[in-house]
């Protein structure tokens, strides 16, 4: 008689008994034993298995299950009881004889599955017995910080460090949780939770992607993106073109994409002469949009351009600091 033991590994982010069909076959024809009670022990019963818990000697246990019966099953735990594994794995190289050890996933984790982690960790860190500091936030505290989370990651791409990009994504993340979590206890009928947040994003990105999704041609990328644009205003109801602009971005990046939005419908709207304007700031203000005005003619991205130019500029002023030292 072959002897067997099966540790049989699950993804503890999927629903409990969501195995494959292998997984259910051998739990519903040998015996089971598990080193504590859980989701998926429970719904392995409800489906006719035997399951026994284990709270000491496991190695011991499984040896002696699998001489009585031949085949004996261990339902690992969330981390996958590598411990348990590990002795195994040792003591049946030293005695081969006593049962051969299969490893068998039942489940495994899908693509994106510890954004489930990310969303229950921030909902033990904001809820009562959790983090004070972020239980005190409000999305009007955290405005704040989910603009420096975003220039954070903006600098790491304009770094080119992949690294600390995805660190600083990691941060821009987290303020989007803790924004859904905090919204999950707003008053009645204005609440809302990271889910309804994902499922916008879902409906968005299908609705305005019918190219993809809905069997439509895709042409050019300048097709492509009239399509977003007129399914965009379509959704929004807008009266202008204008409508849904950040105004609260940096003034040079505002008045690149104003200028980008008249474009995009044929508006040719001179900007206001320097020369007309009657303070100096105003001039100055017509000067700076002008360039702008150049800047998107000629293909450049002015705040790029200006950011760059400044911490080059920065540079120099901490190596003449430092020359004077």
């Amino acid at each position: 008689m072959t002897r067997r033991i099966v540790l049989l590994v699950t993804s503890p982010r999927l629903p409990a008994g969501l195995l494959t069909a292998s997984a259910w076959d051998v739990v519903r024809g040998n015996p089971v034993l598990t080193g504590a009670e859980s989701a998926l022990a429970t719904a392995v019963r409800a489906a006719g298995g035997e399951v026994t818990v284990v709270e000491a000697g496991a190695t011991r246990a499984l040896l002696d299950a699998v001489t009585a019966h031949g085949t004996v099953v261990w339902l690992a735990g969330p981390a996958g009881d590598e411990s348990l594994a590990r002795e195994l794995g040792l003591r049946l190289a030293r005695e081969p004889g006593l049962a051969e050890l299969e490893l068998m996933y039942g489940s495994w984790d899908p693509p994106g599955a510890r954004l489930l982690d990310a969303v229950e960790v921030m909902d033990r860190l904001a809820s009562p017995g959790g983090d004070p500091w972020k239980r005190a936030q409000t999305h009007r505290s955290l405005a704040g910080f989910l603009l420096e989370e975003c220039y954070e990651a903006y600098d790491a791409i304009s770094a080119d460090d992949t690294d600390a990009l995805r660190e600083e994504l990691g941060d821009v993340l987290l303020q989007v949780l803790l924004h859904a979590r905090l919204a999950e206890d707003l008053p009645e009928g204005a609440r809302w939770s990271v889910d309804d947040v994902a499922g916008t994003l879902v409906d968005k990105m299908v609705r305005r992607n019918p190219h993809v999704f809905s069997g439509a041609e895709a042409g050019t990328l300048e097709e492509i993106e009239a399509s977003w644009e007129k399914i965009k205003q379509a959704e929004k109801s807008r009266a202008s073109v204008l409508d849904g602009i950040a105004l609260s971005q940096p003034a040079l990046a505002l008045a690149a994409k104003i200028l980008d939005r008249a474009g995009r419908v044929g508006l040719a709207v001179p900007p206001p002469p320097a020369d007309a304007q009657t303070g100096p700031e105003d001039r100055l203000g017509a000067d700076l949009l002008a360039t702008v005005t150049a800047a998107r003619e000629a293909g450049l991205d002015p705040e790029a351009a200006l950011r760059r130019a400044t911490l080059a500029y920065a540079d120099r002023v901490r190596a003449a600091e430092h020359s004077t030292r």
